[in-house]
């Protein structure tokens, strides 16, 4: 969890950071509303690609091997777009960002879902998905004291976030792979090795007759027909002609559950990233100071914190589907309080409410989204739903400008309260499967009969 959970805050960082260098290109450029929105939407339709992108990858090369692949995508990209000599380069680098941090969170997420025990794994995963509010919070930190500090400010802001392409060799070193995924590829000695290592960390001795965990790498690097038994055999035949494509995800039987969580995501992703890519930017165009804008979002994004804490306690207590529904409620009371605050209280205040809730339901849909599905299509299952979801961060940031010269703040919210609200109405129509493990949540013959 904290090896995913670094990964996942230096993803929130990158996702940050670009809304406070947008606020400081709009003066330094002299950017309109629309230049300004290309810039947040080519980051999202990247991060549409790789997150469908990513899953079908992680399903058939490993949950590990693709999480460090993006890291290494988007902090090489990030850093060469601290070079960036026009909106259009910064575009197109924007869009090679998308493609990493899209595909990270789905799959971090699924790995992270796969070791975590039954009776606390939706816990685990609100508290992985809370490293989110850590990278959120050091970008408005950096916002504040780097990019408001020089004209240069938003270069070197995007140079520190060259980091997670370093953090991707650490990945590729020390983070197991899936003991799900290796089994359900027939990778038997593999699997065995990852469970020797946990076993030896608790100080379990290993089953008699079994490797010792000593040599149990050794025989995850040997991997021949010897090593294998006979029942691994048989295993990685069946894997070889039951791999569903994205297809399966609209079978009889999981249809229902496809479309309320795509419904879920559009909803929740359309609402939160047009909020707070904006935020920063709409201060400003209140009459705020750069700095002022910068320190109100900090201020803001500081209610993160509390909202991943709570869904961690409930979501365990209350279930997922009601964690998940009230949060997103409370997400579109909160919007449309803030379109219609009219002083700076208000505006804080309103602003701190729906960084709690909106921050909360993120945690609960990502704790939800890996249930869904079985092992096989786990993460194509939840890289798809983050991508079906990615469209609508892609159109939001284009949207705000035109809703802004038709209604002002007060609409921007307005739709963005009524998309919160209907991915609440979309929650109810998810399964509960709190307390149950992957393989009752989701059985695979459900996929392979259908």
């Amino acid at each position: 969890m904290l090896g995913s959970g670094v990964g996942w805050a230096l993803d929130a960082m990158d996702v940050g950071l670009v809304s406070f260098v947008v606020a400081a290109l709009v003066q330094q450029w002299s950017l309109a509303p629309t230049q300004a929105s290309w810039i947040f939407s080519a980051t999202f339709a990247g991060m549409a690609v790789g997150a469908g992108l990513g899953g079908l990858l992680a399903d058939r090369i490993g949950r590990r091997q693709v999480f460090a692949l993006t890291l290494l995508v988007y902090g090489l990209a990030t850093g060469a777009s601290a070079l960036a000599w026009s909106l259009a380069s910064l575009v197109v680098l924007r869009f090679v960002i998308g493609l990493g941090l899209g595909a990270e969170l789905p799959v971090a997420s699924t790995l992270v879902s796969e070791f975590a025990p039954a009776r606390v794994r939706g816990r685990v995963v609100v508290v992985l998905e809370g490293f989110w509010a850590v990278g959120w919070l050091a970008a408005a930190l950096i916002g504040f004291f780097v990019v408001a500090g020089s004209d240069s400010g938003w270069r070197w802001a995007l140079a520190i976030g060259a980091v997670p392409a370093l953090y991707a060799a650490v990945v590729r070193r020390t983070l197991p792979e899936s003991v799900r995924f290796l089994e359900r590829r027939g990778r038997a000695a593999e699997a065995e090795a990852v469970v020797r290592r946990f076993e030896a960390s608790a100080g379990a001795p290993p089953p008699p007759g079994s490797a010792t965990p000593q040599a149990a790498p050794a025989a995850a690097q040997a991997v021949d027909a010897q090593a294998v038994d006979a029942q691994a055999v048989v295993a990685q035949a069946v894997v070889a002609q039951a791999v569903p494509g994205p297809g399966a995800l609209w079978s009889p039987r999981l249809r229902r559950r496809t479309a309320a969580l795509w419904a879920v995501w559009f909803g929740l992703t359309f609402a939160y990233y047009g909020a707070f890519t904006w935020l920063p930017s709409l201060l400003l165009a209140d009459g705020f100071t750069l700095v002022r804008s910068f320190e109100y979002t900090l201020v803001i994004t500081l209610a993160q914190l509390p909202g991943y804490a709570v869904a961690a306690v409930l979501i365990e207590t209350w279930g997922r589907r009601p964690t998940l529904a009230a949060f997103l409620a409370g997400a579109a009371g909160s919007a449309w309080a803030y379109g219609a605050a009219d002083s700076v209280p208000e505006i804080l205040l309103a602003g701190c409410a729906l960084s709690f809730c909106a921050l909360g339901a993120w945690g609960a849909v990502y704790a939800v989204t890996p249930e869904v599905y079985p092992t096989v299509l786990r993460a194509t299952g939840a890289g798809s739903a983050a991508g079906f979801g990615r469209i609508a961060s892609i159109v939001a940031p284009l949207a705000v400008p035109s809703l802004l010269d038709r209604g002002g703040t007060g609409l921007v919210f307005g739709v963005f309260a009524a998309a919160f609200a209907l991915a609440a109405a979309a929650a109810w129509l998810l399964p509960e499967q709190r307390g149950a493990s992957l393989e009752q949540a989701a059985p695979e013959r459900a996929v392979l009969t259908a």
